[in-house]
């Protein structure tokens, strides 16, 4: 399997749920805003919650706003508008209990954190909100909004119970991130494995329903919310994720390498669907024995994914990017002839909404809330189908014109109703009606 792309390149009607939109009132903040996000990780890449916190943080300073993100390990690429205020956990996910020293089991927190871990737990978005209401309760009394991005943690119903006004911004339920794993998984031991783990789902059941303010991105994610948590859909206030369109753009300059597919995902996640991906360029392989994916992501050394590139003779034609700029990433789309998103669920689908901005054609599944992002500007395959993503792929490698039609569509269906922007001053709108609310 190559690491190295360049190396390769030498060798719509948006889906809609039953529950009515709450409409924000046309109520536009009159007063700068002092706006705290919170997130207990947020990655650059590799994850959405980092990609949001980015975002949406740039795009409420660019409404005049001031904005701080506090935020533990690993942490996220911010505009240098805003601050960061690091709140440096043990990291144990990224790092194990081998890099651990006696030092930091000197606080609860933190031996909560690596007792978790020793047990097979996360107890990273717990942890969190203990050293967060630690850090308020002393520092943060001059925010006039609190924004946590999913933890979901018992320290957000603490802060309520403060006085803090707080939003809370919940991407999916993490439930269907364990029926998905636990379908994929091959024996009783993972199983059991991967219910340990995701433990701390039975705090989120607790906390979310309590919560006084919360906003997800899609439709079919304040379906499944109110599915998941017991919450009524009408207590949930849906505001779509943005896509920066500034940033990720149609370079004119860049030529489309022939055959070349991308996937922006992680494979060993089963959630992402990266398994049905692989079988489907292997299926495409003798019609095109050129074909080259790039996948921006990592690929773990022994796990089941680099397994099933071996047993279907990929390495050749796979090659990855991870830890990339968002300016070689944009690159990348533009490079590619194809884009996939072979998700089997997703929240939003941030991948999906880049790759469209960028004027790349794209095949997705209907997983999630993807119909509604992707709308008539993508060519659609049902979700756990490496037939279906075959065909979808070939249909557009195939076709120049239907490319073309697809490339000018996505992006105009981003331009048009996804930009930050518009994504800002709706969450601006919500925040004006929760401290209307919150102070009577």
């Amino acid at each position: 399997m190559s690491s190295d792309p360049t190396a390769l390149a030498q060798s719509a009607t948006a889906a809609t749920g039953s529950a009515q939109v709450i409409p924000i009132e046309e109520a536009r903040p009159q007063r700068r805003l002092h706006i705290c996000l919170l997130g207990y990780r947020s990655a650059p890449f590799g994850g959405g919650q980092g990609i949001y916190l980015k975002y949406l943080s740039k795009a409420l300073v660019d409404a005049g706003h001031e904005v701080d993100v506090i935020s533990g390990q690993p942490y996220p690429h911010l505009d240098p508008r805003v601050k960061l205020i690091k709140m440096p956990g043990m990291n144990l996910f990224e790092t194990g209990l081998g890099s651990l020293r006696p030092h930091p089991l000197s606080s609860l927190t933190n031996i909560i954190e690596w007792s978790s871990k020793l047990t097979g737990g996360f107890a990273e978005p717990y942890c969190f909100g203990r050293r967060v209401v630690k850090y308020l309760k002393r520092h943060g009394r001059h925010y006039d909004i609190i924004h946590d991005n999913q933890s979901l943690s018992f320290g957000m119903l603490k802060l309520q119970k403060l006085g803090f006004p707080l939003v809370t911004t919940i991407h999916h339920p993490i439930t269907s991130d364990l029926d998905i794993a636990l379908k994929a998984a091959n024996s009783l031991v993972d199983r059991v494995l991967i219910r340990r783990w995701h433990s701390f789902i039975q705090m989120q059941r607790q906390v979310a329903p309590q919560l006084h303010h919360v906003v997800t991105v899609s439709e079919r994610s304040r379906e499944d919310i109110a599915a998941a948590f017991g919450m009524q859909p009408a207590a949930i206030q849906l505001v779509h994720c943005g896509i920066d369109t500034d940033e990720f753009r149609p370079l004119p300059s860049v030529k489309k390498i022939p055959r070349r597919l991308m996937a922006t995902v992680s494979a060993d996640a089963p959630l992402k669907g990266m398994s049905y991906l692989f079988e489907a360029v292997a299926k495409l392989l003798p019609r095109y024995p050129d074909l080259q994916l790039l996948m921006v992501g990592k690929i773990r050394e022994g796990g089941e994914a680099e397994a099933l590139i071996e047993k279907l003779g990929l390495h050749n034609h796979i090659a990855t990017a991870s830890g990339i700029s968002t300016e070689q990433l944009v690159r990348y789309y533009n490079e590619a002839e194809v884009a996939v998103v072979p998700s089997v669920y997703e929240g939003f689908g941030l991948p999906a909404g880049e790759a469209m901005a960028c004027g790349t054609a794209l095949v997705s599944t209907t997983g999630g809330a993807l119909p509604e992002v992707t709308g008539d500007a993508a060519l659609q395959v049902p979700v756990r189908d490496a037939q279906a993503l075959a065909d979808g792929i070939d249909a557009l490698l195939s076709n120049a014109e239907q490319r073309r039609a697809l490339e000018v569509a996505g992006r105009e269906r981003m331009e048009e109703l996804f930009c930050w922007s518009r994504a800002a001053q709706q969450m601006l709108d919500y925040y004006e009606q929760v401290l209307r609310s919150e102070n009577g």
